[in-house]
């Protein structure tokens, strides 16, 4: 059992979940320090403590992993750790391999094994993806923070088979 390539991916590197939590944490404080605490019974305190612990969350899911992507014997396997299946893709089926942008969006979900127009998505963080086309069209994008060499590594392992 060869791996050619590995890549963990993790939760709290996710830009659009990160956004939502600083928000959310911003506004907690920010109501914090900005409310007359003489007037609601140091009920304020309850913002204080609500924001940090968002913060405390958003720094721990910065250890929680959510996508690991293998490249061996010649299959891509994709991990979702959680209650997720494990997704082998034979490469043997696949036509074509190329890099492409993510998203137009400049914040994207992360997102594991969902199925949409067409395609089969995983992703959690960054701007670029590689484009695998089977033979039967089914697209998978595989969002990563290595794209040339997943790309690379791909190719040689599609050209080998």
């Amino acid at each position: 059992m060869k791996k050619s390539f590995e890549e963990k991916q993790f939760l709290g590197y996710n830009q659009f979940n990160l956004v939502v939590r600083l928000i959310i944490a911003g506004g907690c404080l920010f109501s914090y320090f900005f409310s007359d605490s003489s007037l609601l019974d140091s009920s304020s305190d309850l913002f204080l403590i609500l924001g940090i612990s968002v913060l405390l969350i958003s720094i721990l899911l910065f250890l929680v992993p959510h996508l690991k992507t293998e490249v061996k014997d010649g299959f891509l396997v994709l991990n979702g750790y959680w209650t997720t299946r494990i997704v082998k893709i034979d490469l043997r089926n696949i036509k074509r391999c190329e890099k492409v942008k993510y998203s137009k969006y400049l914040l994207s979900r992360s997102v594991y094994n969902l199925h949409l127009k067409g395609s089969v998505k995983f992703f959690t963080h960054g701007s670029w993806a590689v484009e695998l086309t089977d033979k039967e069209g089914l697209k998978y994008k595989i969002g990563t923070q290595r794209a040339d060499e997943l790309k690379k590594v791909l190719e040689e392992t599609i050209k080998n088979q």
